[in-house]
């Protein structure tokens, strides 16, 4: 009879707990991997990855913008980098990051060990992975998508967009949501059903409402986007004419399903942002943040009123007036429980002893960036106003500080604040302290004179303009400024790789936070907590700092992977879930679906053949086996 091994203080129940949650070495290991904080931490690497492409992207750009008439790039080729680099920021590295970051720290804020469903998880990462290779491959093999990442029809249709380049777009896009809604889904019963006993909904981390929120928003935005992106290959591949006006279609059906996704997209980004923004404060302040339940609020707030903001996109298609006038109330509207939060980390801020920090200087650049972003957001979204600028160098001045604001500078300071957490290692304080500088430097003289083009009437998406236009100076001055802001990012890059083996010692909780991930080893063991925590206040680390070694009366097995499930609201124990080992069969699954997908594109019919493959991974991922470790013991 196999002996129930419960966990206690002994090292042999250790080491046996230590095995039980142990990743597979080597490199074929690599692929089996479940673990939340292995699989969180390559979300993330892998979006800086893409982040530091669609850069290097955004600098050929600006060197043919440099001067009037340049030919430094065709018109083709400008398309498709200007459709490289906005794909790859807003799906590609935005979301993903802050998915990862989730993926990777709410588990051990809320103290437990995994997240719900494991090989999920890794399947959604193979996903993504694999959508990222695919487009950028095609770039260099000079088939990108060229009709920009908003992919208008009737552009985006075959008529005016020959070749395979929007087919990938379609179908990468429909593929890399997969990954987002599977993420969203695993965070979601996560965070309602793993939360350590005594963490009330009212005792959350602000973080974790803020990732809870942006795994709603995604349920409900990226459906959409995904019927669209299918509705346009299928007009491309057997002219359907959903979006053909002459077939009886609508191009302007396509704006209305991408921008039901768009607008949300720029939240589901910011509000993970915002809950880090909070965090940090907390922490640098070194007391607990004011107006907590407004803070919530807020967040809550914006997730629901984000999705009432679509077609400010549209103003100017044609749309009736007295429907219009809706959307401007609610596109002002969207700034008040942003303005709340401002006001409450005023407050926190205020008659604090602050520590200047470099994760701290992020919060306070996100601060000066952001609003500006937000107050010409508020601009746009008056109609006579949008109408003169729509499609103007000031619209992208808006989006880029709205989005470098509102989601770069707190996913930095995030990096900064978590790195030691990661890595058992503090990033450089000089460098950082350089690189953010430079960064907060470079973002306003890059962005800010865009302003100015585009009240001077310098259209978007255009790849050379004529001498007498009078634009030469400004994009001159923009194009050096972008360097600027590159190469503070990349002493960020070179900060984090430096410091990964040279950088000082970190111990458990450097910053001397108050939340539960840094109550565990830093890196943190496969399985997390030793023992798992019991909570009594949204501050435990401070309010009970031995409530680390406190462990749950009831104690789960160290000779299998066991999670503790807790109430909804409440958090008292309710269960044990027992969950599955690592596996290849996710990524097998990974590459059959992306054997379907990436096949549409050339014959539909291996779609089908995809289809079958992957019911056959299925099978090999839930094919029983016994869920305990092999001890030897009867």
């Amino acid at each position: 009879m196999k002996t129930q091994a419960i966990y206690d203080q002994n090292p042999e129940a250790t080491d046996l707990l230590s095995r039980t949650w142990r990743s597979p070495p080597g490199f074929f290991g690599w692929f089996t991997h479940v673990n939340q904080s292995r699989i969180g931490y390559r979300f993330i690497v892998t979006s800086v990855i893409f982040f530091a492409l669609a850069g290097v992207l955004a600098l050929v750009m600006r060197l043919q913008l440099i001067s009037p008439e340049n030919t430094l790039l065709g018109a083709d080729f400008y398309n498709q980098l200007f459709t490289m680099h906005g794909t790859t920021m807003m799906f590609f590295f935005a979301v993903p990051a802050m998915e990862g970051l989730g993926i990777y720290l709410v588990p051990l804020m809320i103290g437990t060990r995994d997240m719900s469903f494991p090989r999920l998880n890794a399947f959604g990462y193979y996903v993504y992975l694999i959508a990222g290779i695919s487009l950028y491959v095609a770039l260099f093999m000079g088939m990108a998508p060229a009709a920009g990442w908003f992919s208008y029809v009737p552009l985006a249709n075959i008529a005016f967009s020959p070749g395979k380049g929007m087919d990938l777009w379609t179908t990468m896009i429909t593929f890399i949501e997969i990954s987002a809604l599977a993420a969203a889904v695993e965070l979601i019963v996560t965070i309602l059903k793993q939360r350590a006993p005594g963490m009330t909904l009212n005792r959350m981390p602000l973080f974790v409402w803020s990732i809870l929120v942006m795994s709603f928003m995604i349920l409900f935005a990226m459906p959409t986007v995904m019927a669209g992106s299918v509705l346009l290959a299928l007009d491309r591949a057997f002219d359907m004419q959903f979006f053909v006006a002459a077939g009886g279609g609508d191009a302007l059906l396509w704006q209305h399903l991408f921008w039901f996704f768009g607008h949300p997209e720029v939240y589901i980004i910011m509000v993970p942002a915002l809950g880090i923004v909070s965090t940090v404060i907390t922490t640098f302040t070194q007391k607990p943040v004011f107006g907590y339940t407004a803070l919530v609020l807020s967040l809550v707030a914006t997730g629901f009123v984000s999705f009432g903001l679509w077609v400010h996109h549209m103003f100017t298609t044609g749309l009736p007036h007295l429907g219009l006038s809706f959307f401007t109330a609610a596109s002002a509207m969207i700034a008040i429980p942003s303005g709340i939060q401002i006001f409450c980390w005023i407050a926190s801020l205020w008659g604090a002893r602050i520590r200047f920090a470099t994760p701290m200087l992020f919060v306070l650049g996100f601060f000066a960036i952001f609003v500006i972003g937000g107050l010409t957001g508020v601009m746009v979204a008056s109609i006579p106003f949008d109408s003169q600028v729509h499609d103007s160098y000031f619209v992208v001045a808006h989006f880029h500080y709205v989005l470098i604001g509102g989601a770069v500078f707190p996913f930095f300071a995030g990096l900064y604040y978590w790195y030691p957490k990661m890595t058992g290692r503090l990033m450089s304080e000089r460098l950082g302290r350089w690189s953010f500088a430079l960064i907060f430097a470079g973002t306003n003289l890059t962005f800010f004179p865009m302003h100015q083009l585009g009240l001077q009437g310098m259209p978007r998406r255009v790849y050379t303009y004529l001498s007498d236009m009078g634009w030469g100076e400004l994009n001159f001055a923009i194009t050096i400024a972008a360097f600027i802001l590159a190469i503070g990012f990349l002493l960020t890059l070179i900060n984090a790789v430096v410091s990964r083996t040279r950088g000082v010692a970190a111990g458990n909780n450097p910053w001397q936070a108050e939340t539960l991930e840094w109550a565990t080893t830093s890196p943190p063991q496969n399985y997390n907590f030793r023992h798992l925590p019991i909570v009594h206040s949204r501050t435990p680390l401070w309010d009970e700092p031995d409530s680390s070694h406190r462990q749950v009366v009831a104690g789960l097995r160290a000779d299998r992977r066991e999670l503790l499930i807790t109430t909804l609201l409440e958090a008292k124990p309710q269960s044990v879930l027992i969950m599955p080992h690592p596996s290849v069969w996710p990524f097998l699954l990974a590459l059959a679906v992306g054997f379907g997908f990436l096949g549409f594109m050339f014959q539909p019919l291996l779609f089908v053949a995809g289809f079958a493959l992957s019911f056959f991974m299925i099978v090999g991922w839930l094919w029983p086996r016994k869920p305990w470790l092999d001890t030897g013991e009867t």
